[in-house]
């Protein structure tokens, strides 16, 4: 079972964090905040209804100290 760490949105636009691919069983496994069980969800159908999440923010240390970013 390969291990992974994506964030995506569902078609609720409720973010989810995917911890794992199930070859075999053709599913993805995934965290949603604040419930305590991995939910599951058939590859076909998490395609149709998950967008991964980009990160569009610089990390903290590509911003200068003297820099006036905010």
């Amino acid at each position: 079972m390969p291990e992974v760490d994506h964030k995506f949105r569902d078609h609720y636009g409720v973010p989810v964090r995917v911890i794992r691919w199930e070859p075999e069983s053709q599913r993805v496994i995934y965290l949603r905040e604040g419930y305590d069980h991995e939910c599951f969800s058939p590859i076909e159908q998490f395609q149709r209804k998950f967008t991964e999440l980009k990160d569009c923010h610089e990390p903290v240390n590509a911003i200068p100290a003297n820099s006036d970013k905010p």
